[in-house]
């Protein structure tokens, strides 16, 4: 069971997202608290789900992975045993950072980083159109990154 979030929690969790490095003290005096009443804050909302994880955020470019692709999937069949199947095997997928089931003309999106084209090419032709139930791919190379994992807004 949650518990209901107050004005100080939400500063902790705008404060986090913003900055996952800052120290516990450092977040304690940025919401005017004690760093021990701030520990146990920071801890719940990681035990009630409301931090999920805290990681860094890499540069693709840096670790040879510069092409971002959006990869649309149709499935053969719409059926939750066909979904299942998809979803359990993309998510082995270590080239997949994002699979969304979507309403519209495609059963689901997928947001792929590889090297290049020719590494895509790669992949598309031994991995995705492999995947169980896939009846049909549409890929959209990313010319430019407009907004890449802005925070909520709340």
């Amino acid at each position: 069971m949650t518990s209901e979030l107050d004005r100080i929690d939400l500063k902790m969790l705008r404060l986090l997202q913003n900055n996952g490095r800052l120290s516990n003290a450092e977040l304690a005096q940025l919401v005017d608290v004690s760093a021990a009443t701030c520990h146990r804050r920071t801890q719940r909302l990681f035990e009630e789900g409301y931090i999920k994880s805290v990681r860094a955020m890499v540069e693709p470019q840096k670790v040879d992975r510069g092409a971002l692709v959006m990869v649309g999937v149709v499935l053969d069949r719409s059926t939750p045993e066909s979904f299942g199947t998809f979803e359990k095997a993309v998510a082995k997928l270590n080239f997949v950072l994002d699979c969304n089931l979507v309403a519209g003309d495609f059963d689901y999106f997928l947001k792929i980083r590889v090297r290049d084209m020719a590494d895509f090419n790669r992949i598309h032709g031994t991995q995705l159109i492999a995947l169980p139930g896939v009846r049909q791919t549409r890929t959209f190379f990313v010319m430019k990154e407009v907004v890449d994992n802005a925070p909520l807004n709340f």
